[in-house]
């Protein structure tokens, strides 16, 4: 019983890290994270370029994902510069889920399906219990088939 008592102690503890892995900024995310995401979410891609290029932390696998997002999404798209972002992100963290997962939509724009078929298989491994960026990506590329 002891042993049973322990066992799920440690289950819970495990699924409350997986939890807790992505859902909510850390309090010692930079201000400039906050900013961009904020921007994002308001669909200014262009004040979000602003913020992260001001911020200019090259260094980290969020502020490149963050900015090839925004390069994406922004009238007209810099495919050219976002492909560039997404590449250091995951040069910097090879398993980031955002990077993987906007990094395969991408490739959905550039038609290479191969491309983002490969990039859903780094983003399984990345999350083998599953997450919101592997579900995203598979249904982009259900739909992608879909019209072919």
């Amino acid at each position: 019983m002891k042993y049973l008592f322990i066992t799920f102690l440690l289950m819970l503890s495990f699924i409350g890290y997986v939890h807790a892995s992505d859902t909510a900024p850390a309090m010692s995310d930079p201000a400039w994270l906050a900013e961009s995401r904020a921007s994002i979410k308001a669909e200014k891609y262009d004040q979000a370029i602003k913020q992260l290029q001001t911020a200019n932390d090259t260094s980290s696998a969020d502020w490149n994902n963050l900015m090839g997002y925004s390069l994406r999404k922004k009238q007209p798209p810099d495919l050219v510069g976002s492909e560039k972002y997404y590449q250091a992100a995951l040069k910097i963290d090879p398993s980031h889920r955002g990077a993987l997962e906007y990094y395969g939509k991408l490739k959905l724009i550039n038609n290479d399906l191969p491309g983002a078929e490969a990039l859903l298989a780094r983003l399984n491994k990345a999350c083998p219990l599953g997450c919101e960026e592997y579900s995203d990506l598979k249904g982009a590329i259900q739909k992608y088939k879909s019209k072919k």
